[in-house]
């Protein structure tokens, strides 16, 4: 694969899931916050980041 290619693949999948993390933000009604812009830098860790870190008082955090 070259490149060109390679780069197309990486921001068309890295657009996907952010699309992903808003919708199912809004869908939910979960705040989104800031998670669909890191996770079009970061990819798939920004849809770990979104699933996984919550920062409600229901999650033990102040």
């Amino acid at each position: 694969m070259d490149l060109a290619a390679f780069g197309l693949a990486t921001l068309t999948a890295h657009v996907g899931f952010a699309v992903f993390v808003t919708a199912h933000a809004f869908l939910t009604d979960r705040a989104a916050g800031n998670w669909p812009y890191i996770t079009l830098g970061l990819g798939i860790a920004g849809v770990a980041g979104y699933f996984f870190y919550d920062r409600s008082p229901a999650a033990g955090s102040n």
